[in-house]
């Protein structure tokens, strides 16, 4: 059994990366603030022996005996990063120093949850994880795509000054049960939309392309590389791309719903292409993502119905 903290661990993905912690055995604190967490996503586990939940701000210091860190704290949707984007920042910087302060006192394995925004809107196409990326450092987004930037800066200058124990993973578009309704993400605005037979709306002329992990997959392959002696950075996403167009139509055939997709404007610095090249964390530590969208929807689907 080990002693693992996930920080961000009531958020969507946080919670998915708990649960399957706890079933294989360990010891698991979830420490969050709760600012786009949600009490719902763990209360499954609250009266589990061997799981802790904190109420806590990774910008605050703190100080725990742990064997691993996963640190996925931080708003990870535009409309929740952008609502305070000055504490977006403090959260990738301040939080990653604290959390690598406890990695080096205790000398245990940290996981930094970075981006695919990292890449901002890139100029490669596939995203390699040698690609520096073409952001904005001053628009609406760069709190959370240079927060983020700067978070894995912060982890290599701690590995290579202290010897602190990193490895980085770069999470491109996820999805599935337990997503926030009002997160503003396109999946989750899409299927709210098709459920509640409002206009599917578009941002743009829909042609621009998003690749969509299912978050069992993703959780699957941030446990392989904490197991791993890699460093990173390492692509995590489904190297299969859509259109935002092509996503909106499989959402209405799977709802059977009769929204209209409409067309608006699209917001400054969002990217026209996302698609990570695996081909590093195919052959470090065998991943490859199992869930087709069709099939990943239908459960994301199923478990939107349920909560409405």
């Amino acid at each position: 059994m080990k002693r693992i903290l996930v920080t961000g661990g009531a958020g969507f993905v946080g919670s998915h990366l708990c649960k399957k912690l706890l079933e294989y055995g360990n010891e698991v604190i979830c420490l969050d603030n709760m600012f786009t967490g949600n009490k719902e996503n763990i209360k499954n586990f609250l009266d589990f022996k061997n799981f802790e939940f904190i109420r806590h701000d990774v910008t605050e210091p703190i100080l725990i005996e742990v064997d691993e860190i996963y640190n996925l704290a931080c708003p990870a949707s535009p409309i929740h990063y952008q609502n305070n984007p000055v504490k977006t920042m403090k959260t990738s910087v301040l939080g990653s120093i604290n959390m690598l302060d406890i990695a080096k006192k205790t000398k245990s394995r940290i996981l930094q949850a970075s981006t695919s925004e990292i890449y901002g809107d890139p100029l490669e196409h596939p995203q390699k994880e040698s690609y520096w990326g073409n952001v904005n450092t001053i628009g609406f987004r760069s709190c959370y795509d240079e927060g983020k930037r700067s978070a894995e800066t912060l982890f290599f200058d701690y590995h290579r000054q202290h010897q602190v124990n990193i490895v980085i993973a770069r999470i491109f578009n996820t999805y599935g049960p337990r997503m926030s309704f009002d997160d503003g993400r396109v999946v989750s605005n899409f299927i709210i939309q098709a459920l509640r037979s409002t206009d599917i709306t578009i941002y743009g002329d829909g042609m621009q392309t998003r690749s969509f992990c299912y978050v069992n997959d993703l959780v699957s392959g941030l446990i392989k590389l904490m197991e791993s002696k890699l460093t990173g950075p390492i692509n995590l996403g489904n190297p299969i791309e859509f259109t935002i167009l092509e996503l909106a139509k499989i959402i209405l055939e799977l709802t059977n719903s009769k929204s209209r997709i409409i067309f608006k404007k699209l917001p400054k610095d969002d990217p026209k292409i996302r698609k990570p090249d695996i081909t590093k964390a195919r052959r470090e530590i065998s991943f490859e993502p199992k869930i087709e969208l069709h099939e990943g929807l239908k459960l994301t689907i199923e478990d939107f119905k349920n909560r409405l």
